[in-house]
């Protein structure tokens, strides 16, 4: 280990020998070059070395530039390709564009709203322009990858970048291809005119049964009776009961005699013209009347729902119902309570009566519409509301209001209309939101005259399907107390006309047999007073049966 050690030790002392002797080699050239320097260009011996430093610096930093270039080049060598690839595509891409002629005002709009990319356009060629009396209708097609959607969840935005409001918007979609859209842009505040109201011909025509117009002129409204239940809400003095009563008129003209009408007028005036071709019409704000009503639906109900159910298990074609409107303006005010027991125990029953028509009623043709200009949260029991499915919501003045007249998810569908934005001093405008579309309407607005010629006829078609029905015990009973003019009779006196005995130490056998016969359950004129039959009601049993 020692001779290692001294070997080692050898070796350093040479290499430092060594490594003295070529730095005094260095140093003698370098004075040799100063020197020469000096003498060459006569500076002295501070100015030859300054200006020799300086030089070896600057040399020294040229070559470490030239290094690091070298180096960043090679660094970037591979990926240099592709980059250059693509930028040839994306000049050759603008390039393409720029030679399709695009549609200045929709490219604007739809590009600067997120519609579409902000390098696409809507091609000039693609756009189809109709000038319509109430506006400008584009029918284009989006550029790849967009759809309808991507418009529809803009309308607000792009509205604004055509200078109007959303109210000035109307989008349909194309059957044929997600990228085809059909947009209206009207050229005034929708509905700034009224339109004539429609023709017995045109109601009779459309697909379904009409109670407004859309923004264009045509007319709006659901495919069916059958199967539907409908909220109408909105402040006082905006139009409702008009939209109500637009509406069954044009059942009864598209209809005809083919259904039946049972209706709870909380306006005591609202519904008061239909009131001699209904099967029952009450004016009240009395939750017991709207407890009465429901407990005579009820049975009508769930007789419909026992046909429907046992014709499924023989495996045989669905019964058709007639159909029967239930109509209720100023629902809110039947569902009051006061806190006291009565009222909670009424409240509670008339709630799940409520419910169980409404919800029962879409499968066997009973149709429930409620209206109210309370439309909060409390107005109409969440049970019931819930239930009710085709929305319509006229001018209210907050969106927590809209929410609950059109479902508290509404404002998160596909290009929703704020009802909050209306016009309130336009009557009749209001939203109709079915089957996940909203539509800008406006009911019908009749005039009195077409309204009382129209429930003149239908009375008179009544009449004559009860002289030609057969003669029954109910169409007798009716027929007695029409020739009467009474509106109530009491058991005790009708039973004789009816071939029933009654026996004086047991009439409550004569009445149950009377009640057997007629198929209505008797009750009292009033809170006292003999039992016995309401012609209202008697002629609403007939009703049901024709």
């Amino acid at each position: 280990m020692s001779k290692k050690k001294a070997g080692a030790q050898a070796q350093a002392e040479d290499d430092m020998w060594g490594q003295a002797a070529g730095a005094i080699g260095v140093l003698v050239m370098m004075t040799g070059g100063l020197a020469a320097v000096k003498d060459k260009l006569g500076l002295s011996w501070p100015a030859t070395i300054a200006l020799c430093a300086g030089a070896l610096i600057a040399l020294g930093y040229a070559a470490w530039r030239i290094k690091t270039s070298i180096k960043r080049r090679w660094a970037r060598e591979p990926a240099a390709q592709p980059s250059a690839v693509a930028e040839q595509a994306s000049e050759g891409l603008e390039e393409e564009q720029e030679a399709v002629p695009a549609h200045p005002e929709l490219t604007r709009a739809l590009a600067r709203t997120g519609a579409i990319g902000k390098d696409q356009v809507i091609a000039l060629s693609d756009v189809e322009t109709r000038r319509l009396d109430v506006g400008t209708q584009y029918e284009f097609l989006l550029p790849k990858p967009a759809t309808h959607e991507h418009v529809a969840s803009r309308l607000g935005p792009i509205g604004s970048m055509l200078d109007v409001t959303r109210l000035h918007l109307k989008l349909e979609t194309s059957r044929e291809t997600e990228r085809r859209v059909k947009l209206l842009v009207l050229k005034e505040p929708p509905f700034s005119r009224l339109f004539d109201a429609p023709s017995r011909d045109e109601i009779r025509a459309f697909n379904g049964i009409p109670f407004g117009h859309e923004v264009t002129g045509e007319l709006a409204g659901v495919s069916t009776l059958d199967g539907t239940s409908m909220l109408i809400a909105g402040m006082s003095q905006t139009g409702k009961t008009t939209l109500a009563c637009g509406l069954i008129t044009s059942l009864l003209i598209a209809y005809g005699d083919e259904f039946d009408m049972v209706l709870l007028d909380g306006k005591f005036l609202g519904l008061a013209d239909f009131a001699k071709i209904a099967l029952r019409y009450e004016s009240s704000s009395d939750p017991a009347v709207l407890e009465k009503l429901l407990d005579f639906l009820i049975p009508i109900v769930d007789k419909r729902y026992e046909e429907g159910r046992e014709a499924k298990f023989k495996r045989q074609p669905a019964p058709k119902f007639r159909p029967l409107l239930f109509m209720i303006d100023e629902a809110a005010d039947f569902y009051a309570n006061t806190g006291s027991k009565e009222s909670k125990e009424l409240f509670n029953r008339v709630e799940e009566k409520s419910r169980y028509v409404a919800s029962k009623g879409l499968e066997c043709g009973v149709a429930v519409i409620m209206m109210t200009q309370r439309p909060d949260k409390d107005a109409i029991p969440t049970l019931v509301r819930s239930q009710l499915q085709i929305r319509i919501c006229l001018y209210v003045d907050s969106e927590g209001t809209a929410k609950v007249s059109l479902g508290d998810s509404y404002f998160t569908t596909l290009s929703p209309i704020k009802p909050q934005l209306l016009n309130p001093k336009i009557k009749g405008q209001a939203v109709l939101y079915a089957h996940g579309k909203s539509t800008l309407i406006r009911g019908f607005n009749f005039p009195p005259s077409f309204v009382w010629e129209v429930i003149d006829e239908a009375h008179a078609r009544q009449q004559n399907r009860m002289i030609v029905a057969p003669e029954t015990p109910l169409a007798k009973a009716i027929k007695i107390m029409q020739d009467k003019g009474i509106d109530f009779i009491p058991t005790i006196d009708l039973a004789p006309a009816l071939d029933v005995e009654v026996d004086e130490e047991k009439p409550s056998v004569a009445g149950q047999k009377l009640s057997k016969m007629l198929g209505v359950s008797a009750g009292r004129d009033g809170n006292t007073g003999p039992r016995g039959y309401k012609l209202a009601d008697l002629t609403a049993a007939l009703g049901t049966r024709q």
